[in-house]
């Protein structure tokens, strides 16, 4: 393999012109060619990069030798094959969040993977924004305590998905983050998942609420909705020392940290009040943040996990990791909220 991964794109439609830009100003990858089935799309693209090869199918660029990886950055019900046929042709794989449509599937595509000896990596962006890594290191650090719970809200009007419901399209996003600051960082792993939501317009949930089980009483509940009057985009992180929040659309200090906690002290049972709670408020501040493209970060780590072997914190596993998620919420929605196991 050269000293620069030579990158195929399939897909120039929403995420496509995000991955071809980013690979292109790399200093480790370079865009051989991209795949686009829609002759406008192909048109935009050769016109926005005019010394990249814009072909119709992406048998082209499986087939060619010279390419080194694709990048998926089609709908979710096609991740499955092609990434298959990538995997079988010899090929590093970046797949669109998320990986596949079922576990079955996406166990299917790591094992591959292995047996290929091939890097599968999943574009779950959001693990390489300065934000984020802030708040892992907060995590990791012990500042903020034992963790009691994790909260995210990600809504906005629109947009609907023909295929798949919110929680498909908007969740991972957050059960990523969730996986990377939680279980990563911490080691603790997600027991069970429970779903409920409402289909308002058509037959998909447009509103759902997904809540996922730890150990030590530690809860994660993500709020997502495609009928909301305003874009939000803040995830709560709380520990019985310190409590961060994270507003994604604040252009201005999105990380602050609460020094705030509640102290309780347990007193005798058979007085009036069986708790003495004491509630501490202090400073809040906001730590500086890594201000780097997210997706220039996830590209050249894509491109280091191929050339150097080095690891990632979206490869195959957490890829099977999200999909079993929501796999289970899926499962829970159609049982009415009921606890799935994972």
């Amino acid at each position: 393999m050269s000293a620069s991964l030579r990158i195929g794109v399939i897909g120039y439609g929403y995420w496509g012109p995000n991955l071809v830009r980013n690979f292109a100003a790399g200093p480790r990858t370079k865009v051989v060619a991209i795949a686009e089935q829609n002759p406008n799309r192909r048109q935009v693209a050769q016109a926005q990069f005019p010394y990249i090869k814009v072909v119709d199918d992406a048998a082209a660029i499986l087939a060619d030798p010279d390419i080194d990886a694709i990048a998926v950055a089609t709908p979710i019900f096609t991740h499955y094959e092609l990434a298959k046929r990538g995997l079988e042709a010899g090929k590093h794989v970046l797949v669109e969040k998320p990986l596949t449509p079922s576990v079955a599937q996406a166990e299917e595509l790591a094992s591959l993977a292995a047996a290929k000896k091939r890097v599968l990596m999943v574009d779950h962006t959001f693990v390489y924004t300065g934000a984020v890594r802030k708040i892992r290191d907060l995590v990791a650090s012990g500042e903020l305590g034992r963790i009691l719970y994790f909260d995210s809200v990600r809504i906005n009007l629109g947009l609907f998905q023909p295929d798949f419901n919110v929680i498909w399209d908007l969740a991972p996003h957050d059960l990523t983050i969730m996986d990377f600051v939680l279980s990563q960082t911490l080691g603790t792993q997600a027991k069970w998942v429970s779903a409920i939501g409402v289909s308002h317009y058509g037959r998909h949930e447009n509103l759902a609420y997904v809540t996922v089980g730890f150990d030590d009483e530690l809860l994660a509940h993500v709020h997502v909705n495609w009928v909301a009057p305003v874009k939000t985009r803040r995830t709560i992180i709380a520990g019985n020392k310190k409590m961060v929040v994270w507003d994604d659309t604040s252009p201005v200090e999105p990380v602050k940290v609460y020094e705030s906690s509640v102290d309780v002290q347990h007193i005798d049972k058979d007085t009036a009040y069986a708790l003495n709670v004491q509630y501490r408020s202090g400073d809040v501040n906001s730590p500086k943040l890594d201000g780097k493209e997210a997706l220039a970060g996830m590209a050249q780590t894509f491109a280091a996990a191929c050339l150097d072997g080095a690891a990632s914190p979206s490869d195959a596993a957490v890829g099977v990791r999200i999909v079993r998620m929501l796999e289970a919420a899926q499962k829970s929605l159609e049982q009415q909220g009921a606890r799935i196991k994972l």
